[in-house]
């Protein structure tokens, strides 16, 4: 079964059913990252509703101006609930979101939480990867580890990740026809440091770029990872499954539930 790694399944319409045809092409396991404060019961709601599903409560860079110390216990609690497998999806954003120290006040404070409760990290790092890499060190999340989400770096910034124990989530952007340097990343990393995402609604994979995303393409995804480390499908779920379960410590049967 492929494991979708970063999927906002509580952005996405409720009927007809997001992910019955995903189910039907044995897309067994989504994680599901936090956005905004606000948003997190909600988050928690469709992630106990849905067989297969795990959450990463957490802040996203955009909304860091929203974060309140006082927060912090309440994301401490969702951190240890039994369906809670990530702190996410946190970073820094360089072109849209709060003022930079901002975020990155934010963003040191969230690695911090991670570390106290253990739990890896969801990282979003558009346009701001050496900051990203320097707080990371700073803070020493290479305690924790996690998920870079929609990597599209070069292959230095993918080694630079996994050194800290962060796997590269791998998302529509390598089905583009223009995307070569993330080609050669996907082929030129070990393979146990891949895993797959959507990131639907957003991020489309071809030929879908401009439609809202759906949970089935992730299969477009792995074929495209298949086609560039030559790997047949089943060897590409079971490979990116593994180390999706790894990294997220998630129990191997609840995963392809």
């Amino acid at each position: 079964m492929l494991l979708d790694t970063h999927i906002h399944l509580d952005f996405l319409p409720v009927e007809p059913a997001p992910l019955a045809e995903a189910r039907g092409r044995e897309i067994g396991g989504w994680v599901v990252p936090g956005v905004t404060p606000e948003h997190w019961p909600r988050l928690m709601m469709t992630v106990a509703a849905t067989p297969g599903a795990w959450a990463a409560p957490g802040v996203h860079p955009q909304a860091a101006d929203r974060w309140r110390p006082e927060l912090a216990g309440e994301l401490r609690r969702l951190a240890a609930a039994p369906r809670t497998v990530a702190i996410g999806e946190v970073g820094l954003d360089g072109q849209i979101g709060p003022d930079q120290a901002v975020q990155e006040a934010v963003f040191r404070q969230l690695i911090r939480l991670a570390r106290e409760t253990d739990r890896p990290l969801l990282l979003h790092m558009r346009r701001a990867t050496s900051r990203v890499l320097k707080l990371l060190r700073a803070e020493q999340a290479q305690a924790v580890g996690g998920i870079a989400h929609a990597f599209s770096g070069s292959l230095d910034t993918a080694r630079q990740l996994i050194a800290l124990g962060f796997a590269l989530g791998i998302g529509g952007v390598v089905t583009f026809p223009d995307a070569r340097r993330l080609g050669e990343v996907v082929r030129g990393v070990p393979a146990e440091w891949l895993v797959l995402e959507t990131d639907a609604p957003d991020l489309p994979p071809h030929p879908h770029r401009g439609a809202e995303n759906r949970p089935e393409w992730l299969t477009l995804i792995a074929d495209r990872v298949a086609q560039l480390r030559g790997w047949t499908p089943a060897e590409t779920a079971r490979i990116t499954t593994t180390n999706a379960r790894r990294v997220l410590r998630l129990p191997g049967e609840e995963a392809s539930s």
